[in-house]
């Protein structure tokens, strides 16, 4: 076929280094810029297999998220703007790893093996970020697209949430908006206008917001969404990539690891803060005490608020819904016995990794999930956004204004995947709707102290987990081992897990105060050091 002679023959300006050996994750791919053309190109490939696969428009973004600015990355997007599905992680594996001659192979078994039929059309919108990288990648893929003749939409720069909406806006056909980058800012601003402008006594100061773009895309989209506000939110924007370099010293995940402020930041006392990660899909919030001491606001807490928020306007609507919060075995004892006991919504607890959150989620009118590092959103079935519609439609009285706050929120939510602009407009309107300061917020609940670590391991499969990965399997005697020292620390809790990129093994304890949290971590780590082949000596004490 003419399609196969002219991928091979692109297929040589994108060569493949020999020997090199990348896995599709949660994260999709990501390692140094330098060694991904040839996987941008095949990606391109893949996307439009895809496409005639699920006769809809697939998307492909380029960025690296919160990694550092030489590496980079890329992800598939599904035709509902989700991540793409697990059987076809496989086949973009398998496609990424086929040495050169023997591509058009692995790509012909896909074909047969899906039974897609190559006369019909595809679709692919591509997005990039920030990264000196991308502009190149980005052409890779549009290559790939190409020698299989599909069509392309080149989003150029957009955040990875905004690829995502795009996506699944055009797929339902404008049902979920309109796909373009102006359709998104026009939805999100409005709700947001049509929530908070009629907040009684709401004063300049609660207006006010630091964000923090870790000098990457969301700064730049930021920027551009700001007069779609009109001025119901003032941003003081920082960290916005016209002096300081992507995701360093700053951006979520510095904040949430580090836990402090971005560098270089003056954060008066009070003062309410976000920070974005690299790709605008994560989201934290953090504050100064009077005493100085820094607060952080992670995923826990924001989805502590936003549930607590859609429960409330649930009862006073009268609407009889199912509402549930997803989490990992990271999230804080604290959030989960907070939710459980005081607001008495159902928790659920699932493995790490945002598809996993996303697909338990799916199974209730309302799912809120969150990770602890700030990813996440809300999704709502098709049959609770139509009764939350008729509700709007049919009633008069608290119950209609309950079911219009309702109806603007979900406006306000990207219920694709998390996007850290999205979820930081849902976090002001509601604070602006309770009257709420942080420091409100933050104390709705106090977290456990904890304390991650991580032990070098030579096969961290040796270690296999279940229960939400709160509990080992193997190696035998492990999970005895750390029940026993669990029990010597009040509201004790750890769990250890094997990481999905590197040859280690993850600790997380947590315990009534910080020193009895970090013992609880070292004396884990020894077992795990002892009992699943630790290497390179044993961790030390804290």
């Amino acid at each position: 076929m003419a399609q196969f002679e002219e991928v091979s023959k692109k297929s040589k300006l994108h060569p493949k280094p020999v020997g090199l050996v990348l896995q599709y994750g949660t994260a999709g791919f990501r390692t140094n810029a330098d060694h991904l053309d040839h996987v941008m190109f095949r990606m391109g490939l893949l996307a439009v297999l895809r496409s005639i696969n699920t006769k809809a428009t697939i998307g492909v973004m380029v960025t690296a998220s919160h990694n550092p600015e030489e590496d980079n990355g890329v992800k598939l997007i599904d035709p509902m703007g989700e991540m793409v599905t697990p059987a076809w992680e496989v086949y973009a594996t398998q496609l990424a790893n086929a040495e050169q001659d023997h591509l058009i192979t692995v790509l012909k078994d896909i074909i047969q093996k899906e039974s897609v039929d190559m006369t019909q059309e595809a679709h692919v919108f591509v997005g990039k970020d920030t990264r000196s990288s991308s502009a190149r990648l980005s052409e890779a893929v549009l290559d790939g697209v190409t020698a299989l003749h599909g069509h392309s939409k080149d989003y150029g720069l957009v955040t990875t949430p905004q690829l995502h909406y795009m996506v699944c806006c055009y797929n339902t056909q404008g049902g979920y908006g309109e796909a373009s980058v102006e359709g998104y800012y026009r939805k999100l601003s409005q709700a947001f206008i049509r929530i908070t402008k009629h907040v009684p006594n709401r004063t300049d100061d609660q207006k006010c917001l630091l964000v923090d773009g870790a000098n990457g895309i969301g700064a730049l989209k930021l920027h551009e969404m700001e007069p779609y506000l009109q001025g119901e939110l003032q941003v003081s924007l920082f960290c916005d990539g016209t002096s300081g370099k992507l995701n360093y010293q700053c951006g979520a995940d510095f904040v949430k690891v580090q836990q402090n402020s971005p560098k270089g930041i003056d954060m008066k006392a009070g003062e309410r803060c976000c920070s974005f990660d690299g790709d605008a899909d994560r989201i934290v919030y953090y504050y100064n005490d009077d005493q100085g001491r820094f607060h952080l606001l992670d995923g826990d807490k924001i989805a502590t608020l936003i549930s607590t928020f859609l429960k409330e306007l649930l009862t006073q609507a009268g609407l009889d819904l199912e509402i549930a919060v997803v989490q990992t075995a990271y999230a804080n004892g604290s959030s989960t016995r907070y939710l459980e006991e005081t607001m008495k919504l159902i928790v659920r607890c699932t493995k790490t990794g945002v598809k996993h959150l996303h697909h338990v989620a799916q199974e209730f009118d309302i799912g809120v999930y969150f990770e602890a590092n700030g990813h996440g959103t809300v999704l709502l079935s098709k049959a609770a956004e139509e009764k939350i519609q008729q509700l709007c439609n049919d009633s008069d009285g608290e119950r209609q204004r309950a079911a219009t706050l309702l109806k603007n929120s979900v406006d306000l939510i990207n219920q694709t995947v998390g996007d850290a602009i999205s979820d930081m407009l849902l976090i002001e309107a509601i604070l602006a709707i309770r009257g709420m300061t942080v420091q409100q917020w933050d104390a709705i609940y106090t977290d456990l102290p904890n304390r991650q670590l991580k032990v070098k391991v030579s096969d961290r499969r040796v270690i296999e987990t279940t229960d939400a990965e709160r509990k080992t399997v193997s190696p035998a005697g492990l999970q005895e081992a750390i029940d026993r020292l669990v029990g010597k620390h009040q509201h004790g809790r750890s769990f250890v897990r094997p990481s999905g990129t590197e040859d280690v093994v993850r600790v997380y304890s947590e315990a009534a105060t910080q020193e009895s949290a970090d013992a609880l971590a070292h004396e884990v780590s020894l077992a795990v050091y002892r009992l699943a082949g630790g290497v390179g000596g044993e961790p030390k004490p804290l």
